[in-house]
């Protein structure tokens, strides 16, 4: 079944990961409440999980190389395996719990296994409790991501029933090599004539498609020219080890919202003013020089179309936005930020991605493998930022309220931070990812992003409605390793 096949972006996943950078996404979400017993979310879980057939999939690789792998239904599938449970020792402090989640975070999925793991964490101080969900990026993006989250969770503490999933589940037969193969040497066989047909396509109707080639090309070159102009040398830029620090900052949608109205621009120009402003503090504190440093971010951008919320797969595209971090006045960096911003937008960079993206799932496979791991050698940009709406209501695990959501995203080959932002009832909140040597500091970086917000809200003349980071207790201080 070709629908079953990976994307060509979705298999580059794939070849970027290696023993130290493992490609998932995942999250810590805090709950008000005790938690539920593990067999009784286990059979929770159970319920809904035809809601997301890919869950119960596994990777069949193409034989040779010579094609993209499919998804197949895991005659193995066990739940048990899956999800997992967990207790924070006392105190049971969230800064035990952002070491949980680092060192979880750290650990590669099995790929012969479905790409997912779920964590019941027991524990948590103030009669909380977490659950921590960690998914492949092949499998999900950040935006589909959101969808799988109400899927799993309910928006009443008094739920209906899952709907019915019908006839009990049975797994499809797993393809043989020789099947899969067959039908990949098929699949390719065919991508001249769809070409072709594309082709044609265009010169049957060159006025309507005429716009839409011209943004399209130029979005290519924009994203070619940004390919060309590597991103500048950084510490947060070296050779990345398997294990992994995480943190988080809290904020509120409605404090972004406030800044951004007083002082102009987007909530997203606010994150990356934020980001760059914190970024600076902790190289200056490091003892860097700043001056005239602007640091690359790669920003995600979703290019799903309008009515494919719900499919799972990768349908987003980045751009490469400038982090001015030189810059001390929080005002001006926000201004250069805003400005860039716009201008990147209206190049069609994202747009060009896409077609880049698009046009490799015609190249060979071993081709792409090796064109993903070229892509990953060079220094495009140092650091990825990604902003994640969520749905600004409250959701429920078996009658559990869902109080604050933490992301995180994986690291790149030579890239040591990584930063994403989840927006969900009224709470925007940033979670911080770094190598466990380069962001021996990272507790330190957080506070600089919290004090980098505050400096805009200062300006904005906005009052903060979240406290700063706590300290770290004096067990728990980082040192390097």
């Amino acid at each position: 079944m070709p629908g079953d096949r990976l994307t060509a972006l979705d298999t580059s996943f794939l070849h970027l990961e290696d023993a130290s950078a493992h490609m998932h996404v995942a999250s810590v979400m805090l709950f008000e409440g005790g938690a539920p017993g593990y067999d009784e979310l286990l059979e929770s879980i159970d319920r809904r999980l035809h809601l997301v057939p890919r869950y119960r999939q596994k990777l069949a690789l193409v034989p040779l190389g010579q094609g993209r792998p499919r998804w197949v239904d895991d005659p193995h599938l066990n739940l048990r395996y899956h999800v997992r449970s967990t207790a924070l020792p006392s105190p049971g402090t969230e800064e035990q719990l952002r070491a949980l989640a680092g060192r979880v975070f750290a650990q590669p999925l099995d790929r012969d296994k479905p790409l997912w793991e779920v964590w019941l964490v027991e524990g948590l101080e103030d009669g909380r409790f977490a659950m921590l969900s960690k998914t492949h990026h092949s499998l999900v993006d950040g935006v589909t991501g959101v969808d799988i989250m109400t899927v799993l969770f309910d928006t009443s503490p008094d739920p209906a029933a899952p709907p019915d999933p019908g006839r009990r589940w049975l797994p499809r037969p797993v393809p043989s090599s020789v099947q899969l193969l067959g039908e990949a040497l098929v699949e390719r066989a065919t991508m001249p004539g769809e070409l072709a047909r594309t082709a044609r396509a265009l010169l049957r109707a060159p006025r309507q498609i005429a716009w839409g080639v011209v943004h399209a090309a130029a979005g290519v070159g924009a994203m070619a020219w940004a390919g060309m102009n590597p991103a500048p040398a950084s510490p947060y830029n070296a050779a990345i080890g398997p294990h992994r620090r995480f943190t988080w900052v809290r904020t509120e949608l409605a404090d972004m919202k406030a800044i951004k109205n007083e002082l102009g621009g987007t909530v997203n120009d606010v994150v990356l003013a934020s980001i760059a402003g914190a970024l600076g503090r902790h190289l200056r504190r490091r003892g860097q020089n700043t001056d005239g440093l602007e640091l690359k971010a790669l920003v995600p951008v979703s290019v799903r179309a309008e009515g494919h919320d719900g499919d799972l797969g990768n349908q987003v595209e980045a751009i490469m936005a400038p982090l001015p971090v030189w810059c001390q006045d929080p005002v001006a960096r926000l201004d250069m930020v805003r400005e860039a911003m716009k201008g990147l937008k209206d190049s069609g960079q994202a747009v060009g991605a896409q077609v880049l993206t698009e046009l490799s799932g015609y190249a060979p496979p071993t081709v792409m493998a090796q064109a993903s791991r070229l892509m990953n050698r060079q220094r495009l940009f140092n650091l990825v930022v990604t902003n994640v709406p969520g749905p600004q209501f409250s959701l429920y695990l078996m009658g559990r309220r869902a109080v604050d959501p933490f992301p995180m995203v994986p690291l790149a080959k030579n890239q040591g931070l990584a930063v994403a932002i989840m927006s969900y009832d009224g709470r925007m909140n940033f979670g911080l990812v770094g190598d466990y040597d380069i962001l021996h500091d990272i507790d330190d970086l957080a506070r600089d992003l919290y004090d980098s917000i505050s400096e805009l809200a200062d300006a904005a003349g906005v009052e903060l409605l979240t406290a700063p980071p706590p300290p770290l207790s004096e067990e728990l201080a980082p040192v390097s390793s």
